[in-house]
């Protein structure tokens, strides 16, 4: 139920939504409880490991964000609090219901901006390195101040999975993508950078279950954000994962979804 089709080797074919005079690319896979996952800066045009994992227990929704990828550039996009409102109104389009929330990165600080506005449709909210928070002091890489090398770097605790990335991702094809990518993302979090101020006093209002998933290396933002983000949301859980940077679905697959699956399983229905 709500599968889409497949190609060769299992990967779901990419779909047109329209929404606002904006199209996206929209993956979906699986069946049983909703999981849509929004993805980071680096864009979500890749249907990837973990994802594949997660399709096997749950319907997971994969939406390209708009200003990313293969989606459309539509001009009401501004800033963050743009992308939330936009996938409140995808939820209701779509008529989900029930909803398992996660956000990697860019996509965890829409994931928390879209839970300050509306919960309805939600059951869950999973943040994983998580951007929009701030804390004075912390050290923090920015991103836009280092090569492609450096922030691949920058981004995997394991430097041999950095460079083996950096060689798959950063190819001749990709390029007017991560060009476009990279374009948007700097519209979207340039001042104040990747953080929101008026958003950290009203993550109280996300009154629902709450799972923190954090690498412990991460150097984009350290595992002091993720103890932040357990403060600031009632009854946020955390689990940081050892030996792991930046993004821990791609570089800790196995712990994360073990992370993942506990705590969904543990959501009440």
């Amino acid at each position: 139920m709500n599968a889409t089709s497949t190609q060769a080797g299992g990967e779901p074919i990419p779909t047109r939504f329209k929404l606002h005079d904006c199209e996206i690319v929209m993956r979906r896979k699986g069946a049983g409880k909703t999981l849509v996952f929004l993805h980071g800066a680096s864009g979500g045009s890749a249907w990837l490991p973990f994802m594949e994992t997660l399709s096997r227990s749950y319907d997971l929704i994969v939406p390209e964000h708009p200003g990313y990828g293969a989606s459309d550039d539509p001009d009401w996009l501004e800033r963050i609090e743009d992308l939330a409102y936009f996938y409140l109104d995808f939820l209701k389009a779509l008529d989900l219901s029930e909803v398992h929330l996660m956000g990697l990165s860019l996509g965890g600080w829409i994931a928390a901006e879209l839970a300050i506005r509306d919960t309805s449709r939600l059951a869950s909210l999973t943040l994983v390195d998580a951007a929009g928070n701030f804390i004075e002091g912390a050290e923090s890489v920015d991103i836009f101040l280092l090569t492609p090398e450096e922030r691949f770097r920058a981004t995997y605790y394991d430097q041999d999975l950095a460079l083996s990335e950096m060689e798959r991702l950063m190819t001749p094809e990709n390029a007017d993508t991560a060009i476009k990518n990279n374009f948007t993302t700097a519209k979207l979090v340039w001042q104040p950078r990747a953080y929101n101020p008026a958003m950290l006093k009203w993550l109280k209002r996300i009154e629902l279950p709450t799972l923190v998933i954090w690498g412990a290396n991460d150097r984009a933002f350290g595992p002091e954000y993720a103890d932040s983000y357990q403060a600031l949301i009632p009854g946020a859980e955390k689990v940081v994962i050892p030996a792991c940077g930046h993004v821990p679905n791609v570089e800790k697959p196995t712990e994360f979804i073990a992370a993942v699956d506990d705590f969904i399983a543990r959501v009440p229905t």
